[in-house]
């Protein structure tokens, strides 16, 4: 869900400006899944340029407290939204853990990073979301700690159906800054991409799995 459309196309300018997401319609990128995109994101590349990391940070703090109020913990799913987690975390004043994509193989053999009491408030940050499962996965971690997962707000999203079907499956309320749809719009409108490439960028949605260039 997108709560504010302005919001949206300014964090798709930044991510197009910064190069977190680049489209290439014509040269295709290969996704570790096999699949062929003309899209590619890695939000990461967000920290390296102060003041987008600052209008992520803030923005997404506003969220969190406008939508599931004042959270006792702030939590990162690894590794890409744990910096962000920690800057939003900073930013509201509240404690902060990251969740691994499995327990560990050695020492205490944690999932979850940092402290973290059973009942306590919690909402999880993240950097993208595909189809969801990693993201479900840290969910059902924090809950198996005892946590009360409140909500889960993304810097961007692909807006997949099969994502839209897991959250609402878990009952998991998500918010991004931006998705597919805000961020090819304001694409075409900086002249980013030509029509031409907007049809390209359209017929790719619709069915990631099976497209081809």
């Amino acid at each position: 869900m997108i709560l504010n459309k302005d919001t949206a196309k300014k964090t798709a300018e930044l991510l197009l400006k910064v190069k977190a997401i680049k489209l290439n319609p014509s040269a295709p990128f290969q996704w570790a899944s096999g699949w062929k995109s003309p899209i590619y994101c890695d939000n990461r590349v967000t920290l390296s340029y102060p003041p987008v990391r600052l209008y992520l940070k803030e923005e997404i703090a506003k969220i969190v407290e406008r939508e599931y109020g004042k959270p006792d913990v702030i939590a990162g799913v690894a590794t890409g939204a744990i910096a962000i987690g920690i800057l939003v975390a900073q930013e509201l004043g509240v404690p902060f853990v990251y969740v691994r994509p499995e327990p560990k193989q050695h020492g205490r053999k944690n999932q979850i990073e940092g402290y973290l009491e059973s009942g306590q408030n919690v909402v999880v940050i993240e950097d993208l979301i595909s189809t969801g499962s990693s993201s479900l996965n840290a969910v059902h971690a924090l809950k198996e700690a005892g946590a009360v997962v409140k909500g889960m707000v993304a810097i961007f999203s692909y807006g997949f159906n099969v994502a839209t079907q897991n959250f609402k499956d878990k009952n998991i309320n998500l918010i991004t800054l931006s998705n597919y749809e805000n961020l090819i719009e304001q694409a075409l409108e900086s002249n980013y991409i030509t029509e031409k490439e907007l049809i390209t960028l359209h017929e790719w949605r619709r069915d990631p799995s099976t497209w081809k260039q």
